[in-house]
């Protein structure tokens, strides 16, 4: 099943659209060609919950994901963290659009590249890093000739799983000890997943979404807690669309921003 862009769309020119998103919660300016805000972010915004404290969003676009995490947590504050600069001055533009820049700083920096993780601040300092990084190693696919739809979709290391181990290590080390870590990402890479985490994360709890009851999970969701000793566990799979192609009560709801995933605890 394709990804579900967010809806009512209005174009505004400059190769740009004015989207509704999360159920008319959130209005979002991003690009109309190349990687659009859709379904792996509202899942991935519904798997972190109701966050406070300081919010990291590792490769965060256009902002969706950290910004729907401060429409729903009034007392919390994020980094939205973006190497692309026409994607992080669209973030900027939408956390002012949404009335959120007084607790919205975007960071325009390498997040694989510790000596600009720490000039900005972002060493063991988070209470909660999301992130959704590129699903594909550039040896592994033909990368689209959109350059930002490139960038968003393919890491840019030649070692086969090295690309997403490194990112996710990058990511944990802007968490603080005790905080959460949330991704979204294939279940194919559960691999370069785990190596990435290492020991530094306990709790940790995969969940499975599948596109429809009878086809195998395409996404994974993954959480964990820095410095916790809780065993790894499997949560319920989340189920996307009916037979038919319509959404499932649950995911509509959380494609509405309605619903937080539930990870059965």
């Amino acid at each position: 099943m394709p990804e579900r862009p967010p809806r009512p769309e209005t174009a505004i020119g400059d190769g740009l659209t004015e989207n509704q998103w999360l159920g008319g919660r959130l209005t979002l300016v991003q690009p109309k060609r190349g990687h659009r805000v859709g379904t792996d972010a509202a899942l991935l915004a519904a798997a972190a919950g109701a966050r406070q404290g300081r919010i990291v969003d590792v490769g965060a676009g256009v902002g969706a994901v950290g910004l729907a995490l401060l429409e729903r947590s009034p007392r919390a504050s994020a980094d939205l963290v973006e190497f692309d600069p026409e994607l992080a001055r669209l973030a900027e533009r939408n956390a002012e659009r949404n009335g959120l820049q007084a607790r919205a700083r975007v960071v325009r920096l390498d997040a694989l590249e510790p000596r600009e993780r720490r000039e900005a601040g972002l060493v063991e300092s988070a209470d909660c890093v999301v992130t959704n990084p590129p699903f594909f190693e550039a040896r592994a696919v033909r990368p689209s000739p959109d350059e930002g739809k490139a960038r968003a979709h393919v890491l840019p290391h030649a070692e086969a799983g090295a690309g997403l181990a490194n990112w996710i290590s990058a990511s944990l080390a802007m968490l603080a000890p005790g905080g959460l870590f949330v991704m979204i990402h294939r279940p194919e890479a559960l691999r370069p997943i785990l190596t990435g985490i290492g020991s530094r994360l306990g709790g940790l709890a995969l969940l499975p979404v599948h596109p429809t009851r009878a086809a195998s999970a395409h996404r994974l969701l993954i959480s964990g807690v820095k410095g916790s000793k809780a065993p790894l566990r499997l949560a319920p799979g989340l189920i996307l669309h009916e037979a038919d192609g319509r959404l499932t009560a649950e995911a509509d709801a959380i494609h509405r921003g309605e619903r937080l995933i539930d990870w059965g605890v």
